[in-house]
């Protein structure tokens, strides 16, 4: 019979009531609490942090014991860790357990204070858990991609969250039994270890991306411009080296700033990207042999196109320039002439072979594909205008990889964002290791529009003198769009942009800084060139490149 008794008692225990047991035991003093695993730290490219997860603490309950005063408690708490009264009154009264949350992530100096202070009061059952805090040691410093973490420890942008399975961990969690307020020192027990996150390896130069963001600041600033970005790659790799917006925000304390400046505008922000697209236009004509740096082209004061007529930024009677003077003085009327030579169809081709209207896919959520409109629906006029880069829309980064197209010889390699490889919270494999590259243009025909791309520079023949690197050979190219404004679906402003890259014949780095709505009056190689100057500078100086010695481009201007 008392078999018997065991029998029905077990199966009652094991399958006819597990809830009231579950109910019970915990009445009785069983607890369970979470173990949190440490998240994985986001590195540079030499492993120093932009995130790391130091020591913090929760602060817990006992209801058991709070419940009679929680009221009290929760006033204090509240006032001393900045929490909801609610929320802590609710913790500290909490019915059937003998555990409760009242504050998560809680400076470890902070929650050892408080709940020391609370002891000192008389209240009983408060206590500390372990608790890993996320830190951000260089507060701005790539927060645009970083992202940043919420109150309870979720992912709230950028890398935080597109990789937060692989950051994140697994908690672990341990069971043990407790009497009059404390835990049983032979009593039952299970610890089930957490698994800590891994870590994210970026391409990122922490001190370079710290640089960048000063002289983007500076830029903005002094044009008196909405916002701006700029994009530093490894030519040769499409490591991201740098990738800096204007505004942005601190990492650390994210919700002091606007909700517009909480992502990466390089990646999301789509804008017209002006003449910087003449570099792709011209070049494809090179590499389709229907011009060379020497073809001879007249560039009247205007030029019809249907009921209207193209112009060029200055005023001028009729011109002889060469193709390369079309490019160094950026005129739109000799790149919409050279480039009647192609049909839509043709051009539209090298424009998405240099990856236009495609997102880049580096593994930032929020990317733009941007627009890279269908050839079947390109009027004559949009031809006209695609050609020299108004009609089509880009990202920042997406321009830099495609100018640095030209740099690496004329074959396209993907940006990188991530070292090795990474796998998204969509399933998306990214990072340097699995790298794509595709031939665009032909080596000779990113050789010619490399050396096309220095007299630009020219101090006397080019438009961005102010660009050049005493002693170093560099090519470049401005860029001045009407913008886009959404309010009110018109031209009203303009984009401003200088893109380049050093050696001019043997390339390491390419730049490319762009400034939305400056009101300094002034064009790309007035003010994002001398920012260009300023990075591509002080990116020559830490890498330790020297000058390759050679002769610069004499390509001729005029005929």
């Amino acid at each position: 019979m008392v078999i018997s008794l065991f029998g029905v008692r077990l199966v009652q225990l094991q399958g006819l009531d597990p809830h009231a047991y579950a109910a019970a035991a915990a009445a009785e003093g069983l607890v369970e609490v979470t173990l949190p695993a440490k998240r994985g730290p986001i590195l540079d490219r030499d492993g120093v942090p932009l995130a790391s997860s130091i020591d913090g603490l929760m602060v817990v309950a006992d209801p058991a014991q709070t419940a009679d005063r929680a009221g009290e408690i929760a006033r204090f708490l509240s006032t001393k860790l900045h929490i909801d009264y609610f929320d802590a009154k609710a913790a500290l009264s909490k019915t059937g357990t003998r555990f409760a949350y009242v504050a998560r992530r809680v400076p470890s100096t902070l929650a050892m204070d408080v709940v020391a202070e609370a002891k000192a009061l008389g209240y009983k059952g408060i206590d500390t858990r372990s608790d890993p805090l996320r830190e951000y040691p260089a507060h701005d410093v790539a927060a645009n991609l970083i992202g940043f973490m919420g109150g309870v420890g979720q992912p709230l942008g950028g890398l935080e969250l597109t990789f937060n399975k692989m950051l994140a961990g697994t908690d672990g969690s341990e069971k043990y039994e407790v009497g009059a307020g404390n835990r049983l020192p032979l009593g039952d027990s299970t610890t089930v270890a957490p698994q800590n996150g891994q870590d994210l390896h970026t391409t990122i130069d922490r001190d370079v991306q710290w640089y960048v963001q000063r002289v983007l600041r500076q830029t903005v600033l002094g044009a008196r411009g909405d916002s701006g970005s700029a994009v530093v790659m490894d030519s040769r790799t499409g490591e991201l080296i740098a990738v800096a917006d204007y505004p942005t925000f601190d990492a650390d304390n994210p919700l002091v700033s606007p909700k517009e400046d909480l992502g990466s505008r390089a990646l999301s922000d789509v804008y017209e990207p002006g003449s910087v697209e003449k570099v792709l236009t011209l070049s494809s004509l090179i590499d389709a042999g229907k011009v060379t740096p020497h073809t001879k082209i007249v560039v009247p004061g205007a030029y019809p196109v249907l009921d209207t007529s193209i112009k060029d930024w200055f005023p001028h009677d009729r011109l002889h320039l060469t193709l390369t003077g079309v490019l160094a003085k950026s005129s739109n009327i000799g790149t919409v002439r050279a480039a009647e030579q192609f049909t839509p169809r043709q051009l539209h081709d090298y424009l998405a072979s240099f990856g236009l209207g495609t997102r880049t896919g580096i593994g930032v959520r929020g990317e733009s594909a941007g627009l890279l409109p269908a050839a079947g629906i390109w009027s004559i006029l949009s031809r006209a205008t695609i050609a020299f880069g108004q009609g089509v829309s880009v990202n920042a980064v997406q321009m830099a990889a495609a100018i640095n197209t030209v740099a690496n010889g004329g074959v396209y390699v993907s940006p990188s964002l991530i070292q090795g490889s990474a796998t998204t919270d969509t399933g998306q494999v990214v990072g340097t290791d699995v790298t794509s590259t595709h031939r665009v243009i032909s080596t000779a025909a990113a050789r010619a529009m490399s050396m096309m791309m220095e007299r630009v520079l020219d101090p006397e023949e080019g438009v961005a003198p102010g660009a050049a690197i005493p002693g170093y050979r560099v090519a470049g190219k401005t860029g001045t769009a009407q913008r886009v404004d959404p309010k009110c679906g018109c031209y009203r402003g303009f984009t401003v942009s200088f893109a380049g890259f050093a050696p001019a014949d043997d390339p390491r780095f390419t730049v490319y800084v762009v400034v939305q709505n400056p009101r300094d009056g002034k064009g790309g190689g007035s003010t994002a060139g001398p920012a260009f100057q300023k990075i591509m500078s002080h990116l020559l100086r830490r890498y330790g490149i020297e000058p390759t010695g050679t002769e610069p481009s004499h390509l001729p201007v005029e005929w």
